[in-house]
């Protein structure tokens, strides 16, 4: 599921520049019997499958440095923001644990696992997709991957407001103008606009994140 995904974009222009580099594993590769079993039914009972400890150990061992990181994808994580983003953006070594089914062995959270992360209040077939989109919003943070120093600077969430709305050619499109303050080439009047702007959107969409904004102030 991931290799389209690590493979195209930004993903593929990362690693081309030497910033960043994938591996990824199966955890089938660490079993030992000839049905190659990842998976087993509850202790106690209950509906679904549980992904055993012994692999899932094995795989990140297999790749685990002193300075790895190792996330656990699940909706029981903390919720994934941009600032999680940014902090990630820093680390050496990222591994993603991606649980199917009903989860992992709990014992896996209790000694293997740094990091919980939750992309949302709903569940997926799978930890493959949280995990791609934890993956680009750090990576397109490594400074170098964007290409601009400061390509991400303005973007919704990097100031704990939604971004301004933008505008390109023509400057009429059906009746609909491109505000006269973005043709005027004053940059300051366009710079005040931008930030009105970005306000007004986020009072209206999320209020909730300019509620945290104040309280940081």
């Amino acid at each position: 599921m991931l290799s389209g995904f690590l493979e195209e974009s930004m993903m593929k222009r990362a690693v081309e520049k030497g910033l960043v580099r994938f591996n990824r594993l199966d955890l089938r590769d660490f079993t030992e019997d000839r049905h190659r079993t990842t998976d087993d039914r509850p202790y106690g009972g209950g509906p679904g499958m549980v992904m055993l400890a012994k692999p899932l150990f094995e795989a990140v061992e297999s790749v685990k440095t002193p300075t790895s990181r190792v996330m656990l994808m699940t909706p029981q994580g903390r919720r994934f923001g941009q600032a999680k983003a940014l902090e990630l953006s820093g680390a050496s070594h990222l591994v993603f644990v991606c649980g199917h089914y009903e989860g992992v062995d709990e014992r896996v959270r209790d000694r293997l696992v740094t990091d919980e992360i939750s992309i949302g209040d709903y569940v997926l077939t799978n930890g493959v997709l949280p995990a791609a989109v934890v993956i680009d919003a750090v990576v397109r943070l490594i400074p170098g991957v964007l290409g601009a120093a400061d390509g991400t600077e303005s973007e919704s969430f990097n100031a704990g407001l939604l971004e301004y709305p933008q505008y390109t050619r023509p400057a009429e499109y059906r009746g609909m103008q491109v505000p006269e303050v973005l043709l005027s080439g004053n940059h300051e009047a366009i710079s005040r606009w931008r930030a009105e702007q970005a306000e007004v959107r986020t009072r209206e969409r999320r209020p909730d994140l300019l509620k945290k904004t104040l309280r940081h102030e």
